[in-house]
């Protein structure tokens, strides 16, 4: 996938001030504040910085932990890497074409894949899917 490269002031422009809190800073939302925490609509999460596909409704699941969770993500959307600023080791994860943080991947997670990609709402917009929309 091809990489967006913005300088700061174009992402400033472009995100709202959480968004570039957490996609830029690595910030993380309060738990329980996000309008995509409960949606169980049909669709796509999409990376708020991009537009870049990253999970699909299927994956989603209701952790209990106050923030959007999936399983899974779509493929080769996201690389990782090791977050130690708070008393313990995390991972995690960015989109791979605007490198904007999206949250941490713990190993607690549902099967078939035991993983919790642990998402910021904000770091994500939600796509309805289509078919649905015109069914209703």
């Amino acid at each position: 996938m091809r990489k967006i490269n913005l300088t700061e002031d174009d992402w400033r422009q472009r995100l709202t001030p959480d968004q570039y809190r957490i996609l830029r800073k690595e910030g993380t939302e309060r738990a329980f504040t996000s309008k995509l925490h409960e949606k169980k609509d049909r669709g796509v999460y999409k990376c708020a910085g991009c537009g870049t596909p990253l999970f699909t409704s299927d994956m989603k699941f209701e952790s209990g932990t106050g923030w959007p969770s999936f399983f899974k993500t779509l493929p080769g959307v996201f690389e990782t890497k090791k977050d130690s600023k708070l008393f313990r080791s995390r991972i995690e994860y960015h989109c791979v074409v605007c490198e904007g943080h999206h949250g941490h991947v713990f190993s607690d997670g549902p099967p078939p894949s035991g993983k919790r990609y642990c998402s910021n709402g904000a770091a994500l917009i939600f796509e309805a899917d289509e078919q649905k929309v015109q069914d209703a």
